[in-house]
């Protein structure tokens, strides 16, 4: 489904972009997403497709407002049948629609005995009870703890699949956009990338869009120069002690020119014989700040300068040989894996 928007108050705002089986709209709050999702509710004046025009009544939109908006002295099975058309059969739809989330047995509770999981899932229901070709779903992670976030939000999608109804959910968690069918990011009230998780996570088109999707080895640097021999930019990252690092060649860099760069902290790796590193990778040399067990894993924190640069390793080699905060170590990054972009981007 394609949405194309212009809104002109509270906030000015033109949007285009696509949904896509489970889409998260990312950006930081002031953006103007839950606006968006309000005009499209048809709760604000807008022009724009899908719904333009129509009063919200006629709307075929489910919407579920963060906080999910329960009524309180309603119980589970009440709040999902304001949703539909009365008659006799009222209960009995809305048992059914929360057979299909799975919360039957607490049908007969209040929402203040539910946990926020179960009253997320009761606000899908009644949004789905609209029969809705289009679900908005505005910050759906917000009242969830980080310890259930990913379950909760597992089973929201999973829901979101089997009634095989797009949705469009706006957040500004950059941990979301890895769970979702595709990603749309906006900045500056504008929508500067969308793709795939892969696609936008791998490759975010600025410093500004790596920053919303929470890569945390963002960094500063001056072009050293460019190298034809080897196709590669130079770059001078002077916080790390003026290390030099070589970067997929871009030609229309000038020499002192600043940038930003980032890597991944998987592309970041221990020196080791056995990982083939090619003479163009960058050898960096940092102090271990902090060793994070992740059972198969280790996270680790290396202080180059005065910056912090994140890597992961495997057990195997973080234990052979054994490094403790403190350690000196050469750690090599992986020239093909750095971006960069110049500093306005």
């Amino acid at each position: 489904m394609h949405i194309d928007y212009r809104i002109d108050r509270p906030i000015q705002l033109h949007t285009s972009f696509d949904v896509e089986g489970f889409t998260i709209l990312l950006g930081q709050s002031g953006e103007g997403k839950t606006t968006l999702l309000r005009a499209l509710a048809g709760l604000l004046p807008a022009e724009g497709e899908p719904f333009g025009g129509l009063p919200p009544q006629h709307r075929a939109v489910g919407y579920v407002p963060q906080g999910y908006a329960l009524f309180p002295h309603l119980r589970a099975w009440e709040n999902v049948a304001f949703s539909l058309p009365r008659g006799a059969k009222r209960r009995a739809q809305a048992l059914e629609l929360l057979a299909r989330v799975g919360l039957v047995p607490e049908a007969e509770q209040y929402p203040s005995a539910l946990s926020g999981g179960q009253q997320q899932r009761v606000a899908l229901a009644r949004a789905l009870a609209r029969k809705p070709q289009l679900l908005l779903l505005d910050e759906p992670s917000s009242a969830l703890d980080a310890a259930t976030r990913d379950e909760v939000m597992a089973e929201l999608i999973s829901e979101v699949h089997e009634f095989d109804v797009p949705a469009l959910a706006v957040s500004h968690d950059p941990h979301l956009a890895a769970l979702a069918d595709r990603v749309v990011v906006m900045s500056g009230r504008r929508i500067v990338q969308q793709g795939t998780p892969a696609e936008v996570l791998s490759r975010p088109g600025s410093a500004a869009v790596a920053r919303l999707l929470g890569h945390r080895n963002l960094f500063a640097a001056a072009v050293a120069g460019q190298d034809p021999n080897t196709g590669t930019t130079l770059l001078r990252w002077e916080a790390a002690n003026s290390t030099t690092l070589r970067v997929p060649g871009q030609s229309e860099l000038a020499v002192d020119q600043s940038v930003r760069w980032m890597i991944a902290p998987t592309a970041v790796r221990l020196a080791s014989s056995k990982l083939g590193i090619r003479a163009v990778d960058n050898p960096v040399a940092g102090r271990v700040e902090s060793l994070l067990n992740l059972g198969p894993h280790f996270q680790i924190g290396l202080r180059c300068g005065t910056e912090r640069l994140w890597l992961f390793a495997q057990d195997d080699l973080v234990r052979h040989p054994e490094l403790k905060v403190g350690t000196e170590i050469t750690v090599h990054l992986c020239s093909e894996e750095i971006l960069c972009w110049p500093h306005q981007a």
